[in-house]
């Protein structure tokens, strides 16, 4: 039975938008006929805790894929979920539109624009985002706040240098479109347009297919999702949000070379964020995601349930006072979210999309006690291990996070998916005939060359 069958007779039957919406609006759910699972909280935090089986201190397997691959992950959940605050409308700047649905479309970059968000942009030439002190940091305040338009994005080293590159970018496009004789007026909009088709270009052809498989990537690019439809007001599936897309959490590698100064450093608490960038911290692009012609970068973590030490011992400077020791592990808090929010369990998905689900070997829970079915955000760490050897998600994991992120970005009116599907980036590629997130990064040195 096909995909698409299945949703039909078991899910979101094509045609239909997800159920209910549940806490605050924000989320819904993509199976919400199939029951949540319930089992020992105790025995749950656990397993996630130090010293349990999502504990891999001891042993962290790199994966075939490039390190950076789990730090552009994370922009884009930072991304999808910014567009829950109120905004002034582009089209009628004097009025302030509703909370905007999810879209893949930077918003995290440019905050409010120009008007709404001043302090993002130069004062004397508004069409240009600010960079720091030097230009490898974000603009500060005297205490080093970022000034960004989403504060989650300066958590770590990673994801600041990516909105650091973002900027980058997006005052390139600014001097090529005045060279190009665009008109003054509309010269800010068309640069944010261009980098944010750049961007969703990315997205769908280098990152979706490296994550979740080229042939998957493929048919939903073609065909469309089977079981996630967003409607008229998208919202964030429960499922995704909660337990497929945290995938990442298990790519992180123990620790990173970030440029040719440094040694290897663990991502917490050396890399941490929420201050200044000084020079020697700058990231070197080609070290994180593979670049044409120079070696291969340090490889990711293999997705397969186990964490690193650096996220089963977070510092309290990223979990804040703790009233149980465990919250210290983010596979513990993970673990605890999905079954907060009553998630169904990997099993039951995998039944409702008529797959055959992990065998209990092959999850690895019963030897340590736990005899219900699987935590969906574990079960989906399991099955990319178990299917493709930690590389990229599975068959469930991957159909929930390619349909709603093909589903995003297909529902969002402005996107290059729905306003010119024959558009192609135009900024330059390192190989002929292929744009990726390595040339997006370093699309400054790209144009010089």
């Amino acid at each position: 039975m096909s995909v698409r069958s299945v949703a039909r007779d078991h899910c979101l039957a094509p045609g239909r938008s997800l159920g209910a919406p549940v806490y605050g609006g924000l989320y819904g759910r993509m199976f919400g006929e199939l029951p949540s699972l319930t089992g020992d909280e105790q025995l749950l935090h656990a397993l996630g805790a130090a010293g349990g089986v999502c504990d891999g201190t001891a042993d962290c397997p790199d994966a075939n894929v490039a390190a950076g691959w789990p730090f552009l992950g994370q922009f884009l959940a930072h991304d999808i979920t910014a567009d829950r605050s109120p905004l002034v409308s582009r089209a009628d700047p004097s009025g302030v539109r509703n909370y905007r649905t999810p879209a893949a479309n930077l918003e995290c970059l440019y905050g409010g624009g120009p008007v709404g968000s001043p302090y993002l942009y130069d004062r004397g030439d508004p069409a240009l985002l600010l960079l720091g002190d030097h230009a490898g940091d974000v603009p500060r305040n005297e205490q080093e706040i970022a000034l960004i338009g989403d504060p989650r994005n300066d958590v770590h080293l990673f994801v600041n240098q990516l909105q650091v590159a973002l900027i980058h970018a997006h005052n390139l496009l600014v001097c090529r479109l005045r060279e190009d004789g665009e008109p003054e007026p509309s010269v800010f909009d068309e640069a944010r347009r261009a980098l944010t088709w750049h961007y969703q270009w990315v997205l769908l052809h280098d990152f979706l297919p490296t994550l979740i498989g080229e042939e998957l990537a493929a048919q939903l690019l073609q065909e469309g999702p089977a079981v996630y439809r967003p409607g008229e007001t998208p919202l964030i599936p429960l499922e995704f949000a909660d337990a497929a897309y945290r995938y990442g959490h298990s790519q992180i590698r123990d620790r990173y070379v970030i440029n040719e100064l440094t040694g290897p450093l663990p991502l917490f608490p050396d890399l941490i964020g929420f201050a200044a960038v000084p020079t020697e911290r700058v990231v070197t692009w080609p070290l994180l995601f593979d670049v044409p012609g120079e070696r291969p970068a340090q490889r990711a973590k293999r997705i397969d349930g186990r964490l690193p030490e650096s996220l089963i011992r977070l510092p309290g400077a990223i979990t804040g006072p703790v009233d149980e020791d465990a919250y210290h592990s983010l596979a513990v808090r993970d673990l605890q979210r999905g079954q907060a929010t009553g998630l169904p369990s990997g099993e039951a998905v995998a039944r409702a999309l008529g797959l055959e689900p992990l065998t209990r070997e092959q999850v690895g829970l019963a030897e340590h006690g736990w005899d219900a079915e699987t935590p969906l955000w574990y079960y989906v760490l399991r099955e990319a291990d178990v299917q493709q050897q930690g590389d990229r998600l599975g068959e469930v994991g991957g159909r929930i996070v390619g349909e709603v992120l093909v589903g995003i970005i297909d529902a969002d009116p402005e996107s290059y998916r729905a306003a010119d599907r024959d558009w192609r980036p135009t900024l330059p590629s390192a190989a002929e005939g292929r744009y990726g997130i390595a040339d997006l990064m370093r699309a400054p040195a790209l144009a010089a060359a």
